[in-house]
Formats: structure tokens, C-alpha cells, sequence
């Protein structure tokens, strides 16, 4: 189910009961489309997610972490300047539409009471966030300026007159009204009743044609099953999720009931979001990756073309061996000549001659050709070395990034400043952050787990943290997080537990049958100069393991 109107109604029955006549302490944009209010009632702390995120467009209560940016955009400062302190009076629903208004008290610099709206339309890709004065109806500010090229409609910059978006005339189903149509399939509910949904209207047809022939009544029916069940998230037998505001007939899988709809779209969200909101906060890391790699592709092409072009090498040191074998056969001013190869059983041996230089001349030529071959060879092979090492690392930091937290990300792009593919800038040189911590996992049988989130923190788990009896884990010959386990004994379960666990912080996370090494962390070694996460390591034992989200969430603390 899309988050429809109908689920849009129950979220903020929610929201009234929860914190309505709450005071916003605080307010934070922590990505693009994406406020964070922490709110003041009911003597605690509440986080309210409003999001106009052209996918995932909702509004909710949060209780996920999200870090915060060194500094707030613009509309984030206005808010602040405007609403923080402030109280929400009534949240509404205009029309059952995916639209929600926040009433909001504010005192002015004079002390003076102000009401301005926070309104938010759940609008797809046109989804959007505006403050309002009450009074004037003017847009204060919004989230998105759109220009009037895109939106003929109506104009959405400060100053303008705030207009709802275009609204069919359709009927709000939370309305008791008496309708007898004759429905002949479920859009036909959609086209008559506003904020229905695909889901919610095959439900409601369900009812129409199986126990209330007059559609206002099984519109009714419907509508006290939404105030009176739970909100349900359904996964099919191939693992895709969808919710309800209840547990409906007309939807296969299996069926999980929520005590509250915020936490179900936490759940529901959690994964997709998250992958989205590292897109947005790292695109420019990844590019940079991205093109590293490919300046480095187009490089090791480049040495292995070298690489070939010195095989010839010992064709000129041949030549040169066989002219000066025999010398006194070649006559000055020849511009080739022909000598038995002594190494091809004195098999004729054309060489080419620069006519201005002696015999002897010309066999120095080819040697000094030859010494600078061999010498380009050595060089060649220390850069496809370098290179090759190089494009491991970038492709830790990319499998990194991809598995991250948003909130993780600023430790990986540190990092990317201090190995020199990212410039700091001068007012963040001085600036101390509080360092992130390992994720920590516990084992079956209570072993402590944990694993690095980049290449820094995985140096400092296995080279200073982890004791030498320790057992370290990490994915075969594939970029992945370090993982220890904090025993020395530790059993086969747990092993194979932690290798799980290793294999899920991976590039083969969405991979089956991952082979994964563990060893004790004597064995592991960083050789001098090397890039930050890389270590070789002996006396290895294989396992082989298939990665699961839900496993490793269990093993969570």
C-alpha cells in the first residue's frame, strides 16, 4: 500500500494523541528532503519526521538516530527562527488528502502571539514543505522553490499567496454521506472518494461485493475497521513488504500487527530510506571513487600495454650480443645486416643498422635500448603493483559507504581527507569530533562481537583493541569490515555467527555461500606502509556462510 490518505488519517490520530499542544525544542534538516522536530509533550521528548521525499514522502514519529549537518540549510534556519519554542495548537487533515496542517503559536520579537501553519503535502515527486502566516496567507518559506516555468498553478516562494494544491471534488469516506452507485470495480471507488488508494479500494470493493451491496455502507465498514484495527505490514512469499491501516482481506503474506503506525513505517523504511539518504549525503564521495577507478582502469591499461611493448626486451640485447660477436663481418655505412644467432642454432638474424655509427656503435645502441627496457620493466611492475593496491582500497571505501549508516559517513570521509582524495577545508582542519564506535553484536551464547565501519576503525579494533588470542574474521579476498571476537575460546556457533556477520559487512552481502576466514589475531599482520584496513594474515580456517539481515539484527545491541 502507498501512503495514501487513509494512512495519512491514521498517522495523525496519532499525532494529536501524541503531540498536539507539544512544544517544538528543536528542529533539524539532516538531509535535503528530510526535518527532524524534536517536540515536548506529554512530559517527553518526541521525534517528528516530516519528509517530502519525492519516494518516500511521509509524515511520522521517529525513533531512529539521524546525524545532523555542521551547518543548517536555509530553510532550516528559518524554521528555527520562526517556530522553534514554539507551540503546536491542532494537527489536521485537510479533506482526508495527503496533506497535514500544523497550527502553530509563536510570540514575535514583541512578545506579541503569532499563528503560522507548518504545511506539508505528501505529493509524490511534488511533494513539498511550507510555512504560512496565518493571518496574511502568505508563504513565509518553503522547502522547495519551485520556478513558475514547472508549476504554472501556483507559486510556492516566500510571498506568495499560499494555494492547496489542485483538489478533485470527491468524497471524504470518514463522511457518512449516502451514496447507492453502482460500482463495476475498485476505480471506480478511487475516481468518487478522496485519499483511497489501490489497496484501500480493492479492500472496500471486497466489501461491496461480498457483504454490503450499497457502497456508502461498505465505504462505513471499512472506515470503522481503519479506526478500529491495528496497522499491519505484510510481507509476500517473495519477501516484498506493504502496509495497511489494518490487517485487510484482500492482501496475501504474512501479516504483522504494529501498536502504532510510526513504528511500523520505521520498520517499513528503515533499509529503503537509509540507502537513499547515503546516496544524497555521499554522491560525492562515490563519485570521486568512481572516477579514481577510472583514471586507474585507463592507467593499468596503459602499464600492461608498456608491460608488452618490454617483452621485446631480449631482442636487443640478442642483437647486440651477435654484432659484437661479430664485428669485423659488418661493413661500415650498412644499413642492415644478416649474422647467425648463436642462440638459434646460428639460424640467420636480420638487424637493423644506423649506417652513421660503427658496428660497435650500433651494438651499444641496442644494449643501452635493452637496459632501458629492463629498467621500465621493474618500474612498470612496482606501478601495476601500486595500482592494483590502490584500486582495493577505493573499493573497501566504496563497499563501505554502501553499507553505512548516514550517520557513519563522515568518519569514511575523514578518512578520504587524510589519505588525500578529499581537500579539508580550512575552518574543519581544527575541528575535533567525537570518534564513532564500532557496531557491537553478542553471539548466541553472550561472546562480544564487533565490527569496524571503515578502514581507520578497522586498523584500531584488530591492531590495538583486539588481544593476541582474539579471533579476527573478515570475508575471503573481498572488500569488508574487520569483525573480532572478543574470546579466546570461542565456540563453533558463535564462529560461525561472527562469519555471518562478516559476510553481511561485505561487498557479497546480497551473496549466498560467502567464504569467510577467521583466525586468531596473532596471525594478522599490517605491512609497513600500507593503505589504512589492509593486513595479510596465516594459518587461516574457511567458512562458508549465507548472509541474513534479520540474523544479524538479532545479534544486535
Amino acid at each position: 500500500m502507498s501512503y495514501d490518505g487513509i494512512f495519512t488519517h491514521i498517522i495523525v490520530n496519532e499525532l494529536k494523541e501524541k503531540i498536539e499542544n507539544g512544544r517544538i525544542s528543536k528542529i533539524y534538516q539532516p538531509f535535503p528532503h528530510e526535518l527532524l522536530l524534536t517536540v515536548r509533550a506529554n512530559r517527553k521528548n518526541q521525534k517528528l519526521l516530516l519528509s517530502a521525499h519525492p519516494s518516500y514522502a511521509r509524515i511520522q514519529l521517529t525513533e531512529e538516530g539521524l546525524s545532523n549537518p555542521d551547518q543548517a540549510p536555509n530553510f532550516c534556519m528559518f524554521l528555527r527562527k520562526n517556530i522553534e519554542g514554539a507551540l503546536i495548537e491542532e494537527i489536521s487533515q485537510y479533506h482526508n488528502d495527503r496533506i497535514v496542517i500544523f497550527k502553530i503559536l509563536r510570540f514575535d520579537e514583541l512578545g506579541d502571539r503569532k499563528h503560522v501553519n507548518l504545511v506539508i503535502e505528501l505529493m509524490g515527486r511534488h511533494s513539498n514543505i511550507f510555512i504560512v502566516d496565518n493571518e496574511t496567507n502568505k508563504i513565509m518559506d518553503s522547502l522547495k522553490h519551485v520556478p513558475a516555468y514547472q508549476n504554472s498553478y501556483r507559486s510556492t516562494y516566500p510571498g506568495a499567496d499560499y494555494v492547496l494544491p489542485p483538489h478533485q471534488d470527491r468524497l471524504n469516506p470518514f463522511e457518512p454521506i449516502q451514496v447507492e452507485d453502482t460500482i463495476e470495480s475498485a476505480k471506480d471507488i478511487q475516481s468518487r472518494y478522496q485519499g483511497i488508494g489501490r489497496d484501500s479500494s480493492e479492500e472496500i470493493f471486497h466489501y461491496y461485493q461480498t457483504s454490503h451491496p450499497v457502497i456508502s455502507d461498505a465505504v462505513a465498514h471499512f472506515v470503522r475497521a481503519v479506526q478500529s484495527g491495528k496497522p499491519t505490514l505484510f510481507t509476500s512469499n517473495k519477501g516484498k513488504e506493504s502496509f495497511t491501516p489494518y490487517h485487510f482481506e484482500t492482501i496475501e503474506g504474512e501479516a504483522r500487527e504494529w501498536d502504532s503506525p510510526s513504528a511500523l513505517l520505521d520498520h517499513y523504511y528503515q533499509h529503503k530510506a537509509s540507502r537513499d539518504r547515503i546516496q544524497q549525503v555521499a554522491s560525492d564521495l562515490l563519485r570521486i571513487i568512481q572516477t579514481d577507478l577510472q583514471k586507474n582502469k585507463k592507467k593499468l591499461e596503459k602499464l600492461e600495454d608498456s608491460l608488452k611493448r618490454s617483452e621485446s626486451a631480449d631482442d636487443y640485447r640478442i642483437k647486440g650480443e651477435v654484432l659484437t660477436a661479430y664485428l669485423h663481418q659488418v661493413e661500415k655505412g650498412s644499413k642492415q645486416v644478416s649474422l647467425p644467432n648463436f642462440y638459434q642454432d646460428d639460424e640467420e638474424l636480420v638487424i637493423d643498422l644506423n649506417p652513421s655509427l660503427t658496428a660497435s656503435q650500433n651494438a651499444q645502441k641496442y644494449f643501452s635500448r635493452y637496459h632501458k627496457l629492463t629498467t621500465a620493466v621493474k618500474y612498470v611492475n612496482e606501478q601495476i603493483e601500486k595500482t592494483k593496491e590502490e584500486n582495493d582500497y577505493l573499493d573497501s571505501i566504496e563497499t563501505q559507504i554502501k553499507l553505512s549508516d548516514p550517520q557513519d559517513l563522515e568518519d569514511i570521509r575523514d578518512e578520504l581527507k587524510e589519505s588525500g582524495y578529499l581537500k579539508s577545508k580550512r575552518s574543519q582542519k581544527n575541528k575535533k569530533k567525537k570518534a564513532s564506535k564500532p557496531h557491537k553484536f553478542q553471539s548466541t551464547d553472550g561472546t562480544s562481537i564487533l565490527v569496524g565501519k571503515n578502514n581507520t576503525q578497522n586498523d584500531e579494533l584488530t591492531l590495538k583493541k583486539a588481544r593476541n588470542n582474539h579471533f579476527w574474521l573478515h570475508a575471503k579476498d573481498i572488500p569488508g569490515s574487520h569483525v573480532i571476537v572478543e574470546s579466546s575460546t570461542p565456540s563453533e556457533e558463535t564462529l560461525l555467527e561472527a562469519a555471518t556477520i562478516a559476510a553481511y559487512y561485505s561487498k557479497y552481502q546480497q551473496s549466498a555461500n560467502v567464504p569467510v576466514d577467521y583466525v586468531e589475531v596473532k596471525h594478522v599482520k599490517k605491512p609497513n606502509g600500507a593503505k589504512p584496513g589492509f593486513v595479510i594474515y596465516t594459518n587461516q580456517t574457511t567458512l562458508f556462510v549465507t548472509p541474513s539481515k534479520e540474523f544479524v539484527d538479532q545479534l544486535r545491541q
